[in-house]
């Protein structure tokens, strides 16, 4: 029988599930990651997309193997694998995974409204609101955060209609010829195209608030599948619209076409998409520090409120010193590389630790 620790007025249903995953990857990253997976495998960058996503699928059963029957977080898979001290250690070096995935979508936000919106508005100021929204939404409770992730994916996808606008300027040439690189290229586009994917890791620590986690493993694939496919759709329709000499000089290349889009009614609608956006974002950045406040609590019992007012400072003062684009871009770069490490070396080397100890634990011991 699954183990159900949490009240459940905490729970959230299963179907949840779908839009909490979905709105973890589905982020900052968007905008501008096009150009970042075609410097490897140029207009055949699609293919790494679906290689990345297929691949994730994999990962996502270990994870959920690793999570189910009974009901567990990283925690209590950490102890298992490791004994309890050496789990808690290892435990607190995902708090500071956790920070580096809710800084670098931070700061890169804050880049894109000064950048598009207002050039002369201070870091800090921005970056202020921000923190003030963020601790608002995450004293709310998982469920507020749940509440989040469905309209960071239903509200805002209304924008997807906007992708309309660039076909009719498609150049299909520009997917021509298919695969004309190397195996090896694609790979390295795969690895590059791994930021846009990273979050759903984050199961890991809030599983044991699913109500019937046993039923979760349909909506998380589906999640899954569902990001893979916008990605996909985004960087066909990028691909067919710009060259990629153009591509290759185009910092924000999702903004860029969202310039094009004329209403009679509106004059600068990317300043609309942005701001919407802002829906999107706000997951990937709550979701993970919930997860740090949750890890924090249950090793060191500190109260979710202190450790999330200590959080967000560090956050603040992180992304005031991260001053110019060179650093907002070596982050993303950083954020990339250890997300790409923890997703496919960590998961895959602690599912297999688990599997061999895990025979070891009588169920009434987890």
């Amino acid at each position: 029988m699954v183990e159900q620790n949490n009240k459940e007025n905490y729970l959230v249903s299963t179907f949840f599930v779908f839009f909490l995953i979905h709105s973890s990857q589905t982020g900052i990253g968007l905008l501008s990651f096009q150009n970042t997976i075609i410097e490897n495998a140029g207009h055949d960058s699609w293919i790494s997309v679906i290689i990345t996503g297929l691949s994730l699928h994999i990962i996502l059963w270990m994870i959920l193997k690793m999570v189910s029957n009974p009901t567990k977080d990283l925690l209590k898979i950490h102890q298992i694998s490791f004994g309890e001290k050496i789990g808690n250690f290892l435990s607190v070096i995902v708090i500071g995974y956790f920070l580096l995935l809710a800084l670098t979508v931070f700061r890169t936000y804050i880049e894109v409204i000064q950048v598009w919106v207002f050039p002369m508005i201070k870091t800090w100021e921005l970056s202020l609101g921000l923190a003030c929204l963020i601790i608002y939404i995450i004293t709310g409770g998982f469920r507020t955060l749940t509440g989040l992730s469905f309209l960071g994916v239903v509200l805002p996808s209304i924008l997807l209609l906007t992708l309309y606008f660039p076909l009719q300027y498609a150049n299909f040439r520009n997917l021509m010829p298919v695969f004309n690189h190397s195996i090896l290229e694609i790979a390295q586009s795969s690895k590059a195209s791994s930021l846009i994917f990273i979050g759903f890791e984050s199961l890991l620590i809030y599983f044991p608030f699913i109500k019937h986690p046993s039923k979760s493993a349909k909506w998380a694939h589906g999640a899954l599948a569902f990001t893979t496919f916008i990605y996909l759709l985004v960087t066909l329709i990028t691909f067919v619209y710009f060259s990629q000499g153009q591509l290759k000089h185009t910092l924000w290349p999702t903004l860029v076409m969202t310039k094009i889009v004329e209403m009679p009614f509106i004059m600068r609608f990317e300043f609309i998409f942005i701001f919407t956006w802002l829906l999107v974002i706000l997951p990937t950045v709550c979701i993970p520090i919930w997860c740090c406040t949750r890890i924090l609590k249950k090793i060191t019992k500190i109260k979710p409120r202190k450790s999330l007012y200590t959080i967000m400072l560090f956050i603040l003062l992180c992304s005031i010193f991260i001053d110019d684009r060179l650093k907002v871009d070596a982050l993303g770069k950083f954020t990339s590389e250890v997300g790409f490490y923890f997703i496919y070396s960590y998961i895959p080397l602690l599912f297999i630790i688990y599997s061999l100890r895990k025979s070891k634990f009588k169920s009434s011991e987890y």
